[in-house]
């Protein structure tokens, strides 16, 4: 695996660690900026629309510049959103500052992905996906606790510089270690790019990704109230649970990465049907402990870790370039947004249980979305042209 690779992965770690640096401080940041957690809460949601709707516009803007310039000038916004956010005196400035980082964000992942493509050859670009991937299962893993520590520890301000200097590093390291390839050939403009999205397969194929995504964090946006007022755990054990948890995505998304390329629907067939069982044993075991970290650890095996799987297969009905990507990126975090606010509705009618429920249906819907793959031979090969791969 090229080690351009391993250094795409730092990037995307550094942006979502700063995704995930408001939900670890909330508190104090409400505190800081003279606002209230719910206020300090519409920051997340914020982030995510702006990852979703600004960041296939920042992509187009950056159709004509080389991948690793891309990359630079997106280091740099991302970086001016966090110093912007560290200095912030105010919740507006702190508002603008999540919406600058989070339009990078989105443009990254894009580019970053697009360009692990390039890099490798086609029989080990699933890995080289799930490798690029691992820098937001670690972001779960180690960034969310390492921002929360030293914002709690040193004051949030001290959160963002931190994620500035991780930024940096990222940055500096892209500098030396990403090759600096031309942009690929047959590449153009947004009224040649835009072209690909009139083929109505790559709609459906960009919808079982939110399904996915959307099934996952129903459940995952509300992991802490489950495990605390219906499981029983104990508040300072939640963290434990949430490593553990997060241990299982990189567990999953390496596994994935290795499948994805030879058996792309299989892999997404599999991860959705068991996802629904997992989500659906939680719902109706949830209070039984042994059994519901059991199932949290499935769930985490089998859910956001799709990512490699789910690219493949998107790129394989588009292309591999960074606006299909950067637009994919987009329906994942759609994903998002309409997992955790579905599921906000769903407990607000029946109870903390129904956004398990509510998860569960949502695997079940993303399993019918690959039915129209079902009768289809290898229908991941479909000979769309993607990048050549790089020597």
């Amino acid at each position: 695996m090229p080690r351009a690779v391993y250094v795409l992965a730092l990037g995307i770690f550094a942006m979502v660690t700063s995704e995930f640096v408001v939900a670890g401080l909330m508190p104090r940041l409400a505190d800081g900026l003279g606002a209230t957690v719910p206020q300090v809460g519409y920051l997340i949601t914020a982030f995510a629309v702006a990852m979703a709707v600004g960041g296939p516009f920042l992509t187009v803007a950056l159709l004509r510049v080389t991948p690793k310039n891309a990359l630079l000038l997106l280091f740099a916004v991302f970086l001016a959103g966090n110093v912007l956010a560290a200095t912030a005196t105010d919740y507006a400035t702190m508002l603008a500052a999540r919406i600058v980082t989070g339009v990078a964000s989105q443009a990254f992942f894009g580019v970053a992905i697009s360009l692990a493509v390039r890099l490798t050859r086609a029989e080990t670009r699933g890995r080289a996906i799930a490798v690029v991937m691992n820098g937001l299962m670690l972001g779960t893993l180690l960034g969310l606790p390492l921002s929360t520590l030293v914002g709690e520890r040193f004051g949030w301000r001290a959160a963002f510089w931190v994620i500035s200097a991780i930024a940096v590093v990222a940055a500096a390291t892209t500098l030396v270690g990403v090759p600096a390839l031309a942009r690929a050939e047959g590449e153009g403009g947004f009224r040649q790019e835009r072209g690909v999205f009139r083929r109505p397969r790559l709609w459906l194929v960009l919808s079982t990704s939110t399904l996915i995504i959307g099934a996952t964090f129903a459940a995952f946006s509300y992991l802490n109230p489950i495990l605390t007022e219906l499981t029983g755990f104990a508040t300072g054990t939640v963290p434990l649970l949430l490593i553990a948890y997060g241990a299982a995505t990189v567990v999953g998304n390496t596994v994935v990465g290795r499948l994805a390329d030879r058996h792309t629907v299989p892999v997404l067939a599999v991860g959705l049907g068991l996802n629904a069982v997992f989500l659906a044993g939680f719902a109706l075991l949830a209070e039984v402990p042994v059994a519901a970290v059991a199932l949290l650890l499935g769930v985490g095996l089998v859910g956001v870790t799709m990512n490699p799987a789910m690219v493949t297969r998107v790129q394989r009905t588009g292309n591999a370039r960074p606006l299909v990507n950067t637009v994919h990126s987009s329906f994942i975090t759609l994903g998002v947004i309409l997992g955790s606010s579905l599921g906000a509705l769903a407990i607000d009618a029946w109870g903390l249980r129904a956004t398990l429920w509510l998860g569960a249906a949502m695997a079940v819907l993303g399993l019918l979305t690959l039915l129209p793959d079902a009768g289809r031979r290898r229908p991941e090969e479909a000979p769309h042209v993607m990048f050549e791969p790089q020597s």
